[in-house]
């Protein structure tokens, strides 16, 4: 019985690892390019506003005003989040890793800031796994609700 126990908790061990470590590395092709986001990949872990087709797709959240405030006011969101970490701060382009509690997996959550439509695009995808249990889209939807309660 106790070699049971030893033997689980050592396979637990060695998945949360190797999750830890599979998860850590920041993807290669995050950022804006054009006034894009990166593409959803073709699974259900990533939803954005710029992805057609496909997995769950969100509409733009507006903003009234000048970018910079409403660029303040998602890092605001940001920083109130527990697990959260902002790795490129720009003008009109935020990058946050959002971190699981039990496995510390790391989701890529993005913000460009349409100044010209006055919209803040976003992309939130989990680094690895096929699915997210719909913690992307409830993460977004969240933040739009932040946002828009100001």
């Amino acid at each position: 019985m106790w070699m049971r126990l030893v033997s689980a908790a050592t396979l637990t061990a060695s998945i949360a690892t190797a999750f830890f470590i599979i998860g850590g590395k920041k993807p290669h092709h995050l950022g804006v390019k054009n006034g894009i986001l990166a593409p959803c990949p073709d699974w259900p872990n990533c939803v954005s506003t710029q992805t057609e087709g496909g997995y769950p797709q969100a509409q733009p959240i507006p903003y009234d005003g000048n970018t910079a405030a409403a660029r303040a006011r998602i890092l605001q969101i940001i920083n109130a989040a527990s697990r959260t970490r902002i790795v490129t701060e720009r003008d009109n382009y935020i990058h946050a890793e959002y971190r699981s509690r039990f496995f510390r997996l790391v989701d890529d959550v993005e913000f460009y800031f349409d100044e010209a439509r006055s919209e803040i695009h976003f992309r939130s995808a989990s680094r690895i796994g096929f699915g997210d249990l719909n913690a992307n889209p409830r993460r977004m939807a969240a933040i739009r609700a932040a946002f828009t309660q100001t």
